[in-house]
């Protein structure tokens, strides 16, 4: 593949820092990029993911699902010149997983008292 189908990509985390930008093939899926991701995750930040699924990737406002190609999913800008595409990395917790939490925050407060003072 000639150099130059090679897209830029750099993936803009919840505080604004960045990783990337890496060079990926234009037949990349989603799912690949979600990977990379969570192997690059900064180590130093808190609420990271614990695998692909937890990570929502946005591009021009879109969510992009997993088995789509990045040529798929790239939105034409009159045909920028060389540059790094900013795709947008939202860490979202699994439904199940939230669900239980949130039932075992739910039984504590039951098994507790409380007191009021008029």
């Amino acid at each position: 593949m000639p150099e130059e189908d090679f897209l830029e990509l750099k993936f803009r985390l919840f505080d604004g820092s960045d990783i990337g930008p890496f060079r990926y093939a234009p037949a990349s899926t989603v799912a690949m990029l979600k990977e990379r991701i969570v192997t690059e995750w900064p180590k130093d930040k808190k609420g990271g993911p614990k695998s692909a699924n937890d990570i929502k990737l946005i591009n021009a406002g879109k969510i992009l699902e997993n088995n789509k190609t990045i040529e798929q999913c790239r939105t034409p800008f009159g045909e920028l010149p060389k540059g790094v595409i900013t795709m947008h990395a939202v860490v979202q917790v699994s439904l199940t997983k939230a669900k239980t939490e949130k039932k075992i925050d739910e039984a504590s407060k039951k098994n507790g008292c409380a007191c009021t003072i008029l």
